[in-house]
């Protein structure tokens, strides 16, 4: 397999980790480094998972707790049996002088490990995320050496964490007295209503991508196409008396679960005030 075919992909927490370990940094460090875990299937390299190495770079040398990444990563394995070390990471828009060295380590750990750079220092507006293989180099018998090769990056989440992500979203901004917004949990219902409005919307948008096809306002594209198709097979095929009583049955055991939840919330609260209540 070679190296510069694999894709990487990303997930969200791994990028809440390395803002973590940025803002956790010591004062005299100008970046931060550590480990990448996660998978290699069908050259695509998932990062689903990392930790904070503690280091210190000077102008000739690197030093790295090789130790504590070993034990983190023995932790890790306990809990985790699936995701291996696979890379590492650093903070900063660059590659260093540096970089070469400690790419070494993680050669030794794995095989054609990645290098993840995340920019915390926001150039442009925007925290860059780039991904880079190490392409060894040298004619024969002569001085070998090495090249940070970019490859492929994206982002992707899983069902739960694309959920948390939407539920971050809406505490963007700063509420009054300069305190951050805090956003509760929604209800079941809420979050039923919340999901349908936004299905609707997106439905609305699909359609007017239809008639404007139809109508030769926009050149049709045959991936969108045969995505729209999928779709459209992917919905099960009921009458309306069907899908009517299948919504009435799923909402009454919605509306179940939420009753005792509430019954169980009132008894909860009674037993504790009770307990306060003087005995005769």
């Amino acid at each position: 397999m070679s190296a510069l075919n694999l894709t990487v992909r990303v997930h969200p927490v791994v990028l809440f980790q390395v803002v973590d370990a940025f803002e956790r940094r010591a004062a005299e460090s100008q970046r931060v480094i550590g480990t990448l875990l996660g998978s290699v299937e069908n050259n695509v390299v998932e990062v689903t998972n990392c930790f904070c190495v503690p280091h210190k770079e000077h102008d000739d040398q690197v030093e790295a707790e090789l130790s504590y990444a070993l034990d983190m990563y023995d932790l890790n394995k306990r809990v985790n049996s699936n995701e291996f070390v696979i890379g590492w990471w650093a903070t900063g828009n660059d590659v260093t002088n540096h970089s070469s060295v400690i790419h070494e380590y993680y050669a030794r750990e794995c095989n054609n490990p990645v290098h993840l750079t995340v920019d915390t220092s926001l150039q442009g507006g925007r925290m860059g995320l780039r991904s880079y293989v190490c392409i060894q180099l040298g004619v024969p018998g002569g001085k070998s050496g090495c090249m940070f090769t970019p490859i492929p990056v994206e982002l992707t989440s899983y069902e739960p964490e694309t959920f948390g992500l939407k539920l971050l979203q809406k505490t963007v901004g700063v509420a009054p007295a300069n305190r951050p917004k805090t956003v509760p949990p929604m209800l079941d219902l809420a979050q039923i209503s919340e999901a349908s409005t936004k299905l609707q919307s997106l439905l609305d948008l699909i359609l007017k991508y239809v008639d404007d096809v139809i109508a030769h306002k926009v050149t049709p594209d045959n991936a969108v196409g045969r995505q729209l198709l999928d779709l459209i097979h992917s919905v099960p095929h009921m009458s309306h008396e069907q899908f009517t009583q299948m919504f009435n049955a799923n909402v009454r055991n919605l509306l179940m679960v939420i009753t005792l939840s509430q019954l169980i919330k009132t008894q909860l609260q009674l037993n504790e005030k009770l307990t306060f209540l003087p005995t005769a």
